[in-house]
């Protein structure tokens, strides 16, 4: 038993002077599954944790657990930082099979996966945005073992022997640079260890899953320790697809990961780690949840429809879609970093260098029916991303002063193609003849565009045809920077001034090389709407006339007009009336002509710098209470639209016109979204009490310039908001009335408002809610123990998770045709509200063996996660709803 004084000089000093000794001390303890890990409590006395020899449950209640979360070691009582750690014990207890469940147990986090498998969107506080556009910045930076994560698929089950994960709330761009202007998931592992030992999992559930895993660690030599783990995970898809036969959100994925740690003496330490994880699999499906004036056509029988089978809006929980393809995502992730640390005395030196890469080629039906509307919707994307981390800490007395620098080098090449199919024109044959108010099909359109071009039979079976479309290549180059530095200053041992700076400098450079293939989308139907007002004019004036031929000449419809006003203006009005009609059709004009960058006006060029910065100020009420109070500054680089809704922006349009880059079909609006800039002010309290414990935290953040991405049904927009605010607090606490139950409250409210936002996809949303923000997420949870005495033990684990209901997006851009009011209406029919229930009960062993059964959503609460304007089909709406009732059982052995 070591005595150490209370307060804390004495947990800074014994983390800084100890830190070599912990990491020897921890490893016999972690070889065993049984025992905690080594933690310094805030009391009279310490003692440092001897391996168990029976069943121990980890204290996973306690304040004590040693978090990163501020790039140093410190107890989760005395972090300053609003920040959730979710342990291993945690995470086996509740089951969290993904990144995306921790929602279940860190209420201000909100994880969905949308459109493949690669696609993860990570929100905090109400910030973030969707990652289905390569090019965007993230909001949230996800980190495993200190390496940072540019692009990341929703999965925790495929890393093993997983020590902790840590939600830091709020921007911390201070420390952690241009990526976390929102929050940063930071994920840990635990290092090998020199005393052999490992463990495997085994899992079975519903849909016949199997998740299947195992690490074993031990030493090599005397300074040199290896682990190495592998896995599989593969589940049947829960969505039946009756277009293809099979089924689709299915898992199909493997993964292997290997550690070497090379530890010559308490100074130094080398830690390498090199990881691949491959996925094959179909997925995601979304559903139908409104039918549009021609979405009929899909199903109707021949000769009004295509006789196609489609979802049905009326049960968008039914899990049946229709689909003439299965999906494809083909998905490799891989990388290898290298951490050293070396300690002598006050200083520490960390350097921390990785190389990461994803390849992802995936395929999807993205009509979402059983017609061949879309037959192709591919994309070959490749991603490398080089990090370089270097941090100094030094401790001077009163001070400890952190020292650092980051540099990022990421290249971002991509390949789309997006080909029409060959019930393609049938449908659209229907959609003309809705459109023009039956005046025209397919064929007569052709025949007509061609005789008021003056080239008859130029367009005859040339709109909408099969395997014609859209050939997209993009690349992106950024290459960022960022000097970092903090102090915090222990003015006595009960209070301590904080203060952090970050500087950023951020450059990008990006091309486009587009090629439009559809005919009638590069079409100018204003010109022709002009074309045929004037064809009209001509006949009816010729046939009064009895001009041969039929057309009058230019100088008699003038002639006409002087002598007859009133007469001609009827017939104007009339052919005006007549061809208005042709102007609807733009709804069908899917795939328009492309400015691609590059260009004499658009450099294809960014560059921006910024000053990030944190002051705070935390006091030790008591040894088992603290309070801080802190302001902060976040930062998130520009972000670059990559996909075929990249427009020129409307400042430009003069400049193109002027340069003679536009065409007939030109569109704009934005190739990029300047940074934003986030504020946080927060108060915040923890309390370790023994058998109770809390944190709170309150506070008012903004973001200035949100990056808001909207898809539109075609691609997606992407533009500034002005401001958006959030306003709220967070408790997450715990106490055991009784020494085996455990009870736990966690609940985050949020007032979300976009205070300025003329520009969105929808119009102006200033004053208004921000969507897809619950004002109350909570979550209660219950876990019992009961010690049969002889080193086994039962726990008994559920919990509650509750999101009030909320509109799940602003607007959907489809309607704005018919007005702003028309596209907010739209969306706002369709709210979500989230009531899922998840339990576990585990025998544990006192011989490291634990059996499980366990359940996720188990009163099966369907909702939808997102919605949007279904592509090709104008005024449809679809959804991807959530994920049905999952249970199973695992069987766990550590040794």
């Amino acid at each position: 038993m070591q005595t150490i004084p209370t307060g804390r000089f004495a947990v800074r000093t014994v983390l800084t002077s100890s830190c070599a000794l912990a990491a020897v001390m921890a490893a016999p303890a972690l070889a065993q599954d049984t025992t905690e890990e080594v933690e310094i409590e805030v009391t009279e006395e310490v003692e440092y944790a001897e391996p168990a020899t029976e069943y121990a449950e980890p204290s996973s209640d306690s304040n004590t657990i040693i978090v990163t979360a501020t790039k140093r070691e410190q107890t989760l009582q005395d972090v300053p930082v609003a920040v959730t750690v979710t342990t291993e014990e945690d995470l086996e207890r509740a089951e969290i099979r993904d990144l995306k469940d921790l929602t279940s147990i860190a209420p201000s986090l909100k994880v969905t996966q949308l459109q493949s498998s690669a696609n993860t969107n990570f929100i905090i506080r109400g910030f973030g945005n969707g990652a289905n556009n390569a090019g965007i910045e993230p909001s949230v930076g996800v980190f495993v073992d200190g390496v940072y994560r540019s692009r990341s698929a929703a999965r925790i089950n495929d890393l093993p022997d997983l020590q902790r994960i840590e939600v830091l709330r709020g921007p911390q761009s201070t420390l952690f640079g241009k990526n976390a202007s929102a929050g940063v998931i930071s994920v840990v592992t635990a290092e090998p260890r020199f005393t052999f030992g490992g463990e495997a999992e085994v899992s079975y559930g519903n849909f016949d899953s199997m998740v299947a895993k195992a690490n074993v660690y031990g030493p090599l030599t005397d300074t040199i320790a290896a682990s190495i783990g592998g896995g599989i995970n593969k589940r049947d898809g829960y969505i039946t697809d009756l277009g293809t036969g099979g089924k689709t959100n299915e898992r199909d994925r493997w993964f292997t990961r290997g550690q070497l740690l090379f530890e010559p003496g308490g100074v130094f330490k080398v830690r390498l780690i090199g990881d691949y994880e491959k996925t094959n699999e179909n997925c995601c499906a979304n559903v139908l949840l409104q039918e549009g004036p021609i979405g009929a056509a899909i199903t109707a029988p021949a000769p009004f429809g295509l006789g196609a089978g489609n979802s049905d809006p009326n049960d968008p929980y039914a899990d049946v879609i229709y689909s003439n393809f299965p999906s494809t995502n083909d998905i490799e992730n891989w990388g290898f970093s290298g951490q050293m640390d070396f300690g002598f005395g006050p200083f520490k030196l960390t350097s921390i260098t990785a190389y990461r890469g994803v390849d992802a080629i995936t395929n999807q039906d993205s009509d979402f029916t059983g017609a061949d509307l879309i037959s192709r919707n591919f994309q070959d994307l490749s991603i490398r991303t080089f990090t370089q981390e270097f941090r100094a800490n030094a401790s001077f007395g009163p001070v400890d002063l952190l020292l650092g620098a980051f540099y990022f080098d990421e290249s971002i090449d991509q390949v789309n193609q997006l080909y029409y199919g060959d019930d393609l024109r049938q449908f659209a044959n229907i959609g003309i003849s809705g459109l023009s108010g039956g005046a025209f099909d397919v064929p007569s359109l052709e025949q007509f565009f061609g005789q008021l071009a003056g080239a008859p039979g130029v367009f005859d079976n040339q709109f909408f045809i099969g395997n014609r479309g859209l050939d997209e290549a993009y690349t992106l180059d950024n290459e960022a920077l960022s000097l970092f530095g903090q102090m915090d200053f222990y003015v006595t041992d009960r209070l301590t001034l904080t203060a952090g700076i970050n500087y950023t400098k951020d450059k990008k450079k990006f091309s486009t090389n587009v090629v439009s293939s559809d005919v009638f989308s590069s079409l100018d139907l204003d010109a022709f709407v002009t074309g045929a007002t004037q064809a009209g004019i001509s006949q009816t004036v010729g046939g009064i006339l009895g001009v041969p031929g039929g057309f009058a000449t230019a100088d008699q419809i003038a002639a006409f007009a002087g002598s007859q006003p009133d007469l001609y203006q009827q017939i104007a009005t009339g052919a005006a009336a007549a061809a208005a009609p042709i102007g609807n059709l733009a709804a069908l004009q899917y795939l328009p002509p492309f400015l691609n960058v590059p260009n004499s006006v658009e450099s294809g060029k960014l560059s921006d710098d910024d000053i990030s910065y944190t002051l705070r100020v935390a006091y030790d009420v008591t040894d088992s209470l603290n309070a801080y109070l802190s302001y902060a500054t976040g930062y998130k680089a520009p972000s670059v639209n990559l996909s075929r809704d990249s427009r020129p922006a409307f400042a430009d349009r003069a400049s193109i016109e002027a340069a003679g880059l536009d065409f007939p079909t030109q569109e704009y609006g934005s190739r990029f979204a300047d940074a934003e800039d986030s504020k946080v002010i927060e108060l915040g309290l923890k309390g370790d009490f023994g058998p109770a414990n809390f944190t709170f935290a309150a506070f008012r953040q903004t973001i200035t310039g949100f990056q808001s991405n909207i898809f539109t049904g075609t691609g997606f927009f992407l533009a500034n908001a002005g401001k958006q605010e959030a306003i709220g607090f967070e408790f997450d606490g715990s106490v055991r009335p009784v020494d085996p139950l455990l009870l736990r409250m966690a609940v985050t409210y949020l007032d979300s408002e976009y205070k300025d936002f003329p520009l969105s996809g929808v119009g102006d949303l200033s004053g208004t809610a921000v969507a897809g923000v619950p004002a109350i997420s909570a979550t209660w949870s219950a876990q019992y123990t009961h010690d049969f005495g002889n080193g086994d033990a039962l726990i008994a684990r559920g919990d509650y998770h509750h999101e009030s209901a909320v509109q799940i997006v602003e607007g959907l851009p489809g309607f704005i045709e018919f007005g702003q009011a028309a596209a907010i209406g739209a969306a706002a029919q369709f709210q979500r509200e989230v009531n899922e229930v998840n339990a576990s009960l585990t025998y544990a062993m006192q011989n490291g063996l634990q059996l499980s059964v366990w359940g996720r959503n188990i009163t099966n609460d369907r909702y939808l996660q997102s919605i949007f304007d279904t592509p090709i089909q104008p005024l449809s709406i679809s959804g991807y709803p959530n994920q049905p009732r999952t249970y199973g059982v695992t069987a766990r052995y550590k040794f």
